[in-house]
């Protein structure tokens, strides 16, 4: 039989006994209202008789330490099992944000950035954790290729590779047009009009053109993986889906990763036809340089690494855009108003880490003399 789970104050120490259990919480809940709780700056809450304790209990506790925090006391725990520490833990990061803010809400700035760095901490640990995860996945299906889902991956090529044309093209273009326009202005100036070709050229293939497609597709795609994903969660699909011993590393994130990883270089390779095509076009139109010697001076002018860097970019900035999007999908725990929070975050994260990775390879390569 489970003995009643009690709750006492001794002078500035709160004593916590028996099972903080689901059919004790309205005991406690009474108990909670009837003790006089202390007025110490620090509160000391014995744990060390709690006999057991479920997801209903750890709720109670942590919104007893909320109600310290809120007087400005600072309480601290003592004695607690280490399963029990855990599942503390657990109901602590699944609260609702809203609850979350309330219980901070009149603290000391001190305790608001410690819970700041806390919280950080805790996204760091689990988006490695979530890297790891989709690394292992990822190497076990290129190792066993028939448990990749073939027809979800054309499926993500045709929606993020062929259905992408139409956007990317129109806006490489004109990104062609404006670099070869303004480029133009400038060389007329001395007389060196053939170097629009070195300007279009080397800075579309190497740098703009993949930069470009990928803060597209982090806008276009990514936000998608993360409202999809973060649907399922709020619908409890996944959990069915887990039911069914069905991976959804296996069923969602991979597919849209390799997908996303084929679809990216044939855009990024698209974009630089189109982009140096615009060029082309201002090249004739204000520098009298026609297509003869545009195409003349571009093989003698922009080499093949150039291009070759460019491409090289695309499958990790590809992994990153999938990669950020499914991670930020399965953080969503709320109802809708969190999938919109996360999907804008998945946006905000992948074109931030893009325009990082591009900024650290360009260092890298200035240093390789490339």
């Amino acid at each position: 039989m489970e003995q009643q789970a009690t709750i006492s104050v001794e002078e500035n120490k709160i004593r916590c006994r028996g099972a903080w259990t689901l059919p004790n919480l309205a005991q406690l809940e009474r108990r909670g209202r009837m003790v006089r709780w202390p007025n110490a700056p620090n509160v000391l809450c014995d744990l060390g008789e709690v006999t057991a304790m479920d997801t209903g209990g750890a709720l109670v506790l942590q919104r007893c330490m909320d109600g310290l925090r809120r007087k400005g006391q600072q309480p601290s725990l003592q004695g607690l099992k280490p399963e029990f520490v855990e599942l503390l833990r657990k109901v602590d990061i699944d609260r609702p944000r809203s609850e979350l803010g309330a219980a901070v809400r009149g603290t000391g700035w001190v305790e608001r950035l410690a819970r700041s760095l806390q919280s950080r901490q805790i996204s760091v640990i689990r988006g490695l954790a979530f890297l790891g995860e989709s690394t292992i996945a990822v190497g076990r299906s290129l190792t066993q290729p028939r448990s990749i889902r073939w027809r979800a991956l054309l499926r993500i090529v045709e929606l993020d590779g062929v259905r992408a044309l139409p956007i990317t093209g129109l806006l490489t273009f004109l990104v062609g047009v404006v670099i070869a326009y303004q480029g133009a202005e400038q060389l007329r100036k001395f007389g060196t009009n053939i170097f629009i070709v070195d300007l279009v050229g080397i800075s579309l293939l190497r740098e703009i053109a993949p930069l470009i497609v990928a803060i597209l597709i982090a806008g276009r795609s990514g936000s998608a993986y993360a409202a999809e994903i973060g649907t399922m969660k709020v619908t409890e699909e996944l959990d069915a889906v887990r039911t069914l011993g069905v991976s959804p590393m296996n069923l969602l994130v991979l597919p849209r990763a390799l997908g996303l990883v084929i679809a990216l270089p044939l855009l990024t390779v698209y974009a630089d036809v189109v982009g140096v095509f615009g060029g082309m076009l201002i090249a004739l139109g204000e520098l009298n340089v026609s297509f003869i010697e545009f195409v003349a001076r571009f093989e003698e002018a922009v080499p093949l690494r150039h291009f070759l860097i460019g491409l090289g970019k695309a499958p990790f900035f590809a992994a990153i855009i999938a990669l950020v999007g499914c991670y930020q999908g399965f953080q969503i725990r709320g109802g809708v108003d969190d999938v919109g929070r996360h999907t804008t975050i998945s946006v905000v994260q992948g074109i931030f880490l893009v325009i990082v990775f591009d900024a650290l390879c360009s260092i890298l390569l200035n240093w390789w003399d490339l």
